[in-house]
């Protein structure tokens, strides 16, 4: 699920110069799909859970408070990332992250503020998901990431992406909680439906845009799961390590890897260094 190169991509609106005026971006906004990706985005999904729990107990704000204060700052970085040209990998993963802790919380306080059951949560997400995608798809002829190279490409993407956050971190805590399945267990089932995905689309040729759509989902529960674990207590079948533990030593992965990245530019599609070379 490295690849989507199976996929033809049938233009839709605003692939034309004439496009609307600030429509057309020149680049792609969204990096390779390559195992640098894949990495990253379950480092960013393990920090949405524990930085979500990290920040409700240290800041004393709340649920509520420290989802107003996170989206305001999701809002900064996404106007940042929209405004971009062309991919850059700081901007593009701290809006990952935070839309992590994000989607994280919409789900918590439904949970835990509003009293909706997980089953009930985690079926509106999946809805509201698949609604996003059928938009998506009649508006553009694509769901491709590496098609996402207009204003209104890119806001259909990062709209999916946090719904899948939202919808992981529901249908995780459904299975490690609800159905008391315990955050290892859960982790290890999710680590296996990634990767029957990827047999599916290695071997039996599963589209790769739904592969990496129905992997994209699935990391976003793993990631929870891993990060639970380690910071829960052993009085709750965690390893005890605390959010402030997890949270750091996970976010400098992530520091290290993204400033690898944005140095040697190894997740940036070959279209557009082709483009930037002819630039």
């Amino acid at each position: 699920m490295t690849h989507e190169t199976s996929e033809t991509v049938s233009p839709g609106p605003g692939d034309s110069a004439a496009a609307t005026p600030g429509a057309r971006i020149r680049w792609n906004k969204v990096p390779e799909v390559t195992g640098y990706f894949w990495v990253i985005k379950v480092l960013c999904t393990t920090v949405g859970e524990t930085a979500a729990d990290l920040l409700n107990e240290k800041l004393g704000l709340g649920l509520t408070g420290v989802s107003l204060l996170t989206s305001v700052l999701l809002a900064a970085v996404l106007v940042a990332q929209f405004r971009t040209r062309a991919y850059q990998a700081g901007v593009y993963w701290l809006a990952v992250a935070l839309i992590s802790i994000v989607g994280t919380l919409i789900s918590d306080n439904l949970t835990d503020n509003l009293g909706v059951p997980l089953t009930t949560s985690t079926t509106a997400f999946a809805i509201v998901l698949a609604v996003v995608f059928v938009v998506w798809y009649r508006s553009e002829r694509t769901l491709s990431i590496h098609s996402v190279d207009s204003t209104r490409r890119e806001a259909f993407y990062w709209l999916a992406v946090l719904f899948t956050f939202a919808l992981g971190t529901a249908a995780g805590d459904l299975l490690a909680e609800r159905m008391a399945l315990g955050y290892w267990i859960s982790a290890l089932l999710f680590a296996a439906a990634i990767a029957a995905v990827a047999v599916a689309h290695f071997a039996l040729g599963l589209d790769a845009v739904w592969s990496f759509w129905i992997a994209y989902v699935l990391t976003r529960p793993l990631g929870a799961s891993m990060g639970d674990y380690l910071s829960q207590p052993t009085a709750d079948n965690g390893l005890g390590l605390g959010t402030v533990v997890t949270s750091v030593l996970f976010l400098a992965v992530i520091l290290g890897l993204v400033t690898f990245l944005t140095v040697t530019r190894k997740d940036v599609t070959e279209s557009d260094r082709a483009v930037a070379r002819r630039a």
